[in-house]
Order: C-alpha cells, then sequence, then structure tokens
C-alpha cells in the first residue's frame, strides 16, 4: 500500500511552484469526439478524476490501494471510488459504458506482473461500442512490460491503435529505443 497523502502531497507542490499537473486530463478531455464519461482506472488518490469531473465529465475511479482510495474518497466525496483489482474488474451494466478508460500514471507497470493481459482486456470490456478508447501512458524502461506486448494486449481485448505520443501534451512518438514514455490511444475495432 502506498501512503497516498505524501503521493498527493507530490502533486500539490508541484502545483503550487506553476507546473501544470493536469496534462493527462487535458489530453483525455481533448479526445475527438470528447467524452462524456470516463473510467479512471488505477486512479490512485484521483488527480485526474477529480480534474475531468472539474471539467463537467462523469467519471468513475477504480484502485485496489487503500491509501491512495482514502485520499480520493477524502478529496472528492462525491464522486464514485471502487476499490477493485483492475484485472478482474467487472462493474456490472450499471456503471458501463465508458467513452473513455484512463490509465495514468503509470498503471501498467504497477499492476501484478502477468495480469497485463488480464487489466487490458478486463478495462476494454467496459469500453462504449463502437468507439471506446483506452488511454494509457507509462514508463517504458521500468517494469518489464514493452509497447509490443502493450498493443498485442489490446488486439486480443478487440482494441487498435489510433495514436501515439511521447508525452500526455502530444509530442510525437518516434520509435527510438532510448524513448522512455509512450501514451497510447487505443479504440474498439470497426
Amino acid at each position: 500500500m502506498f501512503d497516498g497523502d505524501e503521493y498527493q502531497a507530490r502533486f500539490d507542490r508541484l502545483a503550487a511552484e506553476g507546473k501544470d499537473v493536469h496534462g493527462e486530463a487535458t489530453f483525455v478531455d481533448t479526445l475527438d469526439p470528447r467524452p462524456r464519461r470516463v473510467l479512471d482506472a488505477g486512479c490512485g488518490t484521483g488527480r485526474v478524476a477529480v480534474e475531468l469531473a472539474r471539467r463537467g465529465l462523469d467519471v468513475v475511479g477504480v484502485d485496489v490501494d487503500a491509501g491512495m482510495l482514502a485520499v480520493a474518497r477524502r478529496t472528492a466525496p462525491d464522486l464514485t471510488w471502487i476499490d477493485h483489482d483492475l484485472a478482474t474488474l467487472d462493474l456490472g451494466p450499471r456503471a458501463a459504458p465508458f467513452d473513455v478508460a484512463v490509465m495514468a500514471g503509470n498503471v501498467m507497470i504497477f499492476v501484478r506482473p502477468g495480469t497485463e493481459a488480464d487489466v487490458v482486456a478486463a478495462v476494454a470490456r467496459h469500453l462504449a461500442n463502437p468507439h471506446g478508447a483506452l488511454v494509457a501512458g507509462f514508463q517504458l524502461k521500468r517494469g518489464g512490460y514493452d509497447l509490443e506486448s502493450y498493443d498485442a494486449d489490446c488486439a486480443a481485448a478487440g482494441l487498435v491503435l489510433a495514436e501515439r505520443y511521447a508525452t500526455w501534451d502530444r509530442q510525437p512518438y518516434v520509435a527510438d529505443p532510448r524513448g522512455d514514455y509512450a501514451v497510447s490511444v487505443h479504440r474498439r475495432a470497426g
């Protein structure tokens, strides 16, 4: 379990210094078409979900870390926060479908090793047809999980790569062995 207060304090300090800590929310909010319902999968302290809700989107946050969720619930008690492992996620028909599921904050390299394909498949099942999007950003040099594996897991879940960037502010992604981060948008096929 992470210290949610300490994690959130880091972002609060960055915001106080004038840094933009809402790049992920801006990215999701400016997708075309603009989403109405967003699943923040691996929401942590709720930083992205809270900002998306502030922008008028309907957001549900899911995380398995109780310390992180405690901060999210304290910060935004009116939002829906669900304690659940992403590898077995099943929110049922009351919560789905979502226009976008976002996995910010390196979610894919923090899931239990060996469950990456299960996480992608479970989150993808909550996406709307036909244009639901899974948006994920993660470091490529940590955790032993790479873009080739991620793309294969997305394809197995019925998603195709639509866009890929090097950063949340949409800097172009160039396949380069020195590259250390990627933001990918996969959409439902068809």
